[in-house]
């Protein structure tokens, strides 16, 4: 069985299929699915959708790429929902430098208020990052972000920034750009880090795997990202859906 551990089932893109969309993950032997919400809109979604299926839970928190839009009152919503028995995380938080909507400075203090959010509800912290791989790890670090600890997201960097992070109690999940032909440094990361550090996802409907790459991702397509690891470990696909989910139930405290 898998989890995807980063899913977004309530983006527009899933609007009118996503009980089809769901199904297939169950076909596909999901055990559950972690939908992440990012603002206002998506993490209501989120929240129906972990109320309307026992085997969907949900993380909530705010983009980076959107700190602008967030207030105060939008972060005491997030606080009020973390007390929810289906939210299981906080997040996805972190830094973006490619889009330019939001301000570096505006970005970092968001990312710390979720840093210390999540250690006041006892949650752990869900990592975006994207070309600000420094500043994220200075944070982490300032913030002793290790409290909690927490998942970075769609792992980009190198083994030696992956070990980093794992010393501050952090999983490192791998999509869909592990299985990317030229992908050299996700797969050096799914063959160096060890097992039992390692979560998959699927970050849908983004970055679908090979052979899908271009096509809107869905989670069944989770185990494309599980047999690439496996077969970059030579080890069995059940191996790697064993400990990965055992990984994601220990890391959102799961029963």
């Amino acid at each position: 069985m898998f989890i995807d551990t980063h899913v977004h089932l309530n983006a527009d893109q899933y609007e009118e299929d996503v009980e089809a969309v769901i199904q297939r993950a169950l076909d596909a032997k999901l055990e559950k699915m972690v939908v992440v919400g990012f603002d206002r809109k998506t993490i209501t979604k989120a929240m129906e959708l972990a109320e309307q299926y026992p085997f969907v839970y949900a993380v909530v928190g705010w983009h980076p790429v959107d700190a602008i839009d967030c207030t105060e009152e939008d972060l005491a919503w997030i606080e009020s929902l973390a007390a929810h028995p289906k939210v299981v995380g906080i997040g996805e938080t972190g830094l973006d430098y490619y889009w330019d909507k939001s301000p570096k400075e505006v970005q970092q203090e968001l990312f710390r208020k979720q840093i210390r959010l999540a250690q006041k509800v006892k949650l752990p912290v869900i990592i975006h990052n994207r070309d600000a791989t420094a500043d994220v790890v200075r944070i982490l670090k300032e913030e002793e972000a290790e409290i909690t600890g927490g998942i970075m997201h769609c792992f980009g960097g190198s083994v030696e920034t992956a070990k980093e992070c794992i010393q501050m109690n952090f999983m490192i999940s791998l999509g869909g750009p592990v299985t990317f032909k030229n992908a050299k440094t996700p797969k050096e990361v799914a063959t160096e880090i060890p097992l039992d550090h390692l979560l998959i996802e699927t970050d849908a409907p983004y970055l679908a795997p090979h052979p899908n790459r271009g096509k809107r991702n869905e989670p069944a397509w989770v185990v494309l990202v599980a047999e690439e690891i496996a077969r970059l470990k030579e080890m069995p696909v059940e191996e790697v859906a064993r400990q990965t989910t055992a990984n994601a139930l220990k890391i959102f405290k799961i029963e």
